[in-house]
């Protein structure tokens, strides 16, 4: 069964200012209840990947000059997709999703959510409350829960963040109301007509500077679209290798040390050519890089942002994950369970669903930038997305005769061992099944282009 003129959809076309005739072409096929929660997950995820979707077929179509394919979502595909870490097996191994100190712990007023996945994290989490990070993880994590539960939510929301660390005070619903989308044109030039192709992005270059789920998902789809994505990371801050199997499909990774002479000189002349940067740094970090300059000299240049907490407010600045969003936001409470523990949703749905968003977004600014060469700056945040949630989604009839993710999962050899993972969501008539090349591993690519710009 399918249908259309879904009100996510509209909602989150428009955010993304697109034609608002092609909001109706979206069709749904229902695959029973997908990503069950008290909030509209469903309807969030399968919108934020039918406006992926929808883009890409508008850019399509834009510059091979033909009607926009139709666009047919399934949403047992996005629920698969959805938790692609969860489906993930490399040499027949399951990744850990969650580090054993990374989760919800009682305080003496309330709860507090942890994350403390990455070494760094993990460290500075345990030394802001006076726990050395040596010893086995459960003496470790009993400790932990000691000291947590003799001090206030807030006190330790505070003093781990001044050390570093991740953690966020459990919130009810009711506070800042954040854009799904900002943005705004970077200048005007000569239009930059992409010659025709198969696919939507073929010969765009994409500069990925990102990490940890919402924008290596956007990227991950952009190469998907025939983009040529480039990863670029410190080499003073590792990646988690499970991490980079679920989301580097298509995409080639490299290290720069932007503190270095010659490294900074290589990652200028990547930007002198790139059409698409992807940032996933904190505010401000634009400036550091010379960015904004750059934009002066190039116009058409499209910069698409990702940070957690918004970008206004006093937490504009703090580092900040899916599961804290939730925490923080009230999404923790409203999703709490009988004993009154905190809750989560059935995904890491705003990571996802925001690396969807993105990746529409810049899709959306290549179409716009076909006719008039102008460049976009797009800021997206998880509080915006979790916004969206929380404010905009309205529950909709389920539909389908019941889910199962084996069609939606596929085996690929890689540099990892083999893997097994999902396939990707995004759907228009003539979309590719899956990327055209595994993830690489982390780091080990040379930092240029393998595409001519535009062809």
């Amino acid at each position: 069964m399918t249908h259309r003129n879904d009100a996510a959809t509209v909602h989150a076309w428009t955010a993304l200012e697109g034609p608002a005739e092609l909001a109706e072409e979206v069709s749904y096929e229902g695959a029973g209840e997908v990503l069950p929660a008290r909030l509209p997950v469903r309807e969030l995820a399968r919108a934020s990947v039918g406006v992926c979707s929808l883009a890409a077929a508008e850019l399509l179509a834009r510059r091979n000059a033909v009607p926009v394919p139709a666009v047919r979502v399934r949403e047992a595909a996005v629920a698969t997709a959805f938790v692609s870490e969860r489906h993930l097996l490399i040499n027949g191994r399951t990744p850990v999703s969650f580090a054993p100190l990374s989760g919800f712990w009682r305080a003496a007023d309330g709860w507090v959510r942890t994350h403390a996945n990455y070494p760094h994290h993990r460290s500075r989490l345990l030394n802001a409350l006076g726990i050395g990070d040596t010893g086995e993880d459960r003496a470790l994590a009993e400790s932990l829960a000691g000291e947590l539960a003799a001090r206030p939510a807030r006190w330790i929301q505070d003093t781990v963040y001044e050390a570093g660390g991740l953690a966020v005070a459990v919130a009810p619903p009711g506070g800042t109301v954040h854009p799904l989308v900002e943005t705004r044109p970077t200048g005007e030039s000569r239009p930059r007509a992409l010659t025709p192709a198969r696919l939507p992005a073929a010969g765009v270059r994409v500069l990925d500077l990102t990490r940890v789920i919402a924008g290596p998902v956007a990227t991950r789809t952009l190469a998907l679209l025939g983009a040529d994505v480039l990863r670029v990371d410190s080499p003073r801050l590792p990646e988690s290798a499970d991490a980079h199997a679920d989301t580097g499909m298509g995409k080639r990774s490299t290290l720069l040390n932007l503190s270095a002479i010659d490294d900074r000189r290589t990652f200028a002349d990547l930007l002198s050519s790139a059409d698409v940067v992807v940032l996933g740094y904190r505010p401000g970090a634009l400036e550091a890089l010379g960015l904004d300059t750059l934009l002066a000299r190039r116009p058409g240049l499209i910069i698409a942002q990702l940070c957690a907490w918004g970008w206004s407010g006093p937490w504009a600045g703090r580092r900040g994950f899916d599961s804290l969003v939730q925490a923080a936001s009230g999404i923790a409470v409203i999703e709490a369970g009988a004993d009154g523990r905190p809750g989560v949703l059935p995904a890491q749905a705003l990571d996802h669903g925001t690396g969807y968003l993105l990746a529409a977004a810049v899709l959306r600014a290549l179409s716009d930038r076909q006719l008039t060469g102008g460049g976009r700056w797009l800021r997206f945040s998880l509080a915006g997305t979790a916004s969206w949630l929380l404010h905009d989604l309205r529950s909709a009839p389920v539909e389908g005769d019941g889910y199962d993710s084996r069609p939606w999962l596929t085996k690929a050899a890689s540099p990892y061992g083999p893997l097994r993972h999902a396939l990707p969501p995004v759907h228009y008539e003539g979309a590719p099944r899956t990327w055209n090349a595994p993830p690489t591993l982390w780091g080990t690519d040379l930092p240029i282009w393998t595409s001519r710009t535009g062809e």
